[in-house]
């Protein structure tokens, strides 16, 4: 008889090498890994071979890494989309375009179930789950970490377990961090991180950026080129999205940048604290911003920065794949077509400067900025402007000074 299959989201680490045996023992499947490559650069050479002798019966190793930079990171940086203002979403954006690919293997392979390593007290296993939910509702999924039979609760636990079944790999029980890492950003949890009073051993921590205080003391200037939202060169050379974000992250990293130390609320009620690496994120996200001030009215900005709270919201709790997502999306590519333009500044120490943006829809007119009178501007129509805008304003204070005046003669 032919043994139902699963689709479990692999790395290769101890986790979700120790999830294959049990999901063998527990479940009686047979188990297909997929690992996504979302351009965390991490060492995927002899990757199958660990998983088969895990007792694996196949390996998927997908590269995504366009698709993530193309369709999920930047419909976020057009819209500005900041999860309670400091957090770019590197990890939250990620997990759509994995679970995507999970579904897409899991149909492949005519499997039954997906299964991830996502802990049950974290943001991951609502997006892997709400995602997949929504992109194949009659697919199974297991959650290990919440589920009943899954007894392993530490490092050490899940060393043996793979030892007595047989698996002797060179796991250690370490005390390091938790860390994801993809194209986008790098983030860190655990260890000082869990106490708010402490501060960050950065010497320790830090993977993709050097610490502002030991970047160069010389600026680094940097000219980036858009066309309608869409980052296309970085000091003159033309590029992809995910090769310019590479770019981005070697001079932001060089330079200190995107550092930010946060306390945010999980979707699971919670609070967390973390620390994130977005360098080149950093960059491109301020730079975008930059010729958007250029180049959209009052109105589109004013309405973009709802647009911006909301998407990050849906991002971060896992509904990518929702109409309201959907619509998000439209209106920002909508008014991006004159986002257009070239955007110059200086790297240093942790900062990003201005150093000059231009566009040929540029909406700022030297006419109107300056202080002499030009053509399209006479000072004198600001005083028929301010009688009426000011209206309301001037009608509430006579009521209100009526009202006083009337007071004063009814107490006398």
């Amino acid at each position: 008889m032919t043994k139902e299959k699963v689709v479990l989201a692999y790395s290769g680490g101890l986790d979700t090498t120790s999830i294959i045996p049990w999901l063998k023992e527990n479940y009686g499947y047979d188990v297909i890994c997929c690992c996504v490559d979302c351009g965390q650069e991490e060492e995927l050479d002899g990757l199958e071979e660990r998983a088969k002798l895990s007792g694996a019966s196949k390996l998927y190793i997908e590269d995504i890494t366009d698709d993530f930079a193309e369709n999920y990171i930047m419909p976020c940086v057009m819209a500005d989309a900041v999860y309670e203002d400091k957090y770019l979403l590197g990890t939250s954006m990620a997990r759509p375009d994995i679970s995507k690919k999970l579904v897409e293997v899991a149909r492949k392979e005519n499997a039954v179930a997906i299964c991830h390593g996502a802990t049950g007290k974290g943001n991951d296993q609502i997006r892997f789950e709400l995602s997949i939910k929504a992109l194949a509702p009659d697919i199974k999924i297991i959650a290990p970490w919440r589920d009943s039979k899954w007894k392993l609760q530490s490092r050490q636990d899940e060393i043996d377990y793979c030892k007595a079944h047989g698996i002797n790999l060179p796991f250690s029980v370490d005390q390091s961090y938790s860390r994801d890492r993809n194209l986008w950003h790098i983030s860190h949890e655990g260890l000082e991180l869990e106490d708010p009073s402490a501060e960050p051993n950065y010497d320790h921590l830090l993977v993709l950026t050097t610490p502002p205080q030991e970047a160069p003391d010389e600026g680094e200037y940097v000219t980036m080129t858009f066309e309608s939202g869409v980052p296309t060169s970085v000091n003159g050379k033309k590029m992809k999205v995910a090769d310019i974000i590479r770019e981005l992250n070697r001079l932001g990293g060089k330079h200190g940048i995107g550092i930010i130390d946060i306390v945010e609320n999980r979707v699971v009620g919670m609070k967390s604290r973390g620390v994130y690496e977005t360098p080149g994120g950093t960059i491109l996200c301020e730079a975008h911003k930059q010729l958007e001030e250029l180049t959209l009215d009052r109105d589109t900005m004013d309405f973009k920065k709802d647009v911006a709270n909301r998407m990050a919201q849906l991002v971060y709790e896992g509904k990518w794949y929702t109409p309201t997502m959907d619509g998000l999306i439209a209106f920002t590519k909508t008014v991006q077509k004159p986002v257009t333009g070239t955007v110059r500044f200086e790297l240093y120490k942790g900062n990003i400067i201005k150093a000059g943006t231009t566009s040929p829809y540029s909406l700022y007119n030297e006419s109107l900025a300056s202080f002499t009178t030009g053509d399209l501007y006479d000072h004198h129509d600001a005083q028929g402007f301010i009688t009426l805008f000011g209206l309301p304003m001037k009608v509430r204070a006579m009521k209100m000074r009526e009202v006083e005046e009337n007071e004063k003669s009814n107490n006398q």
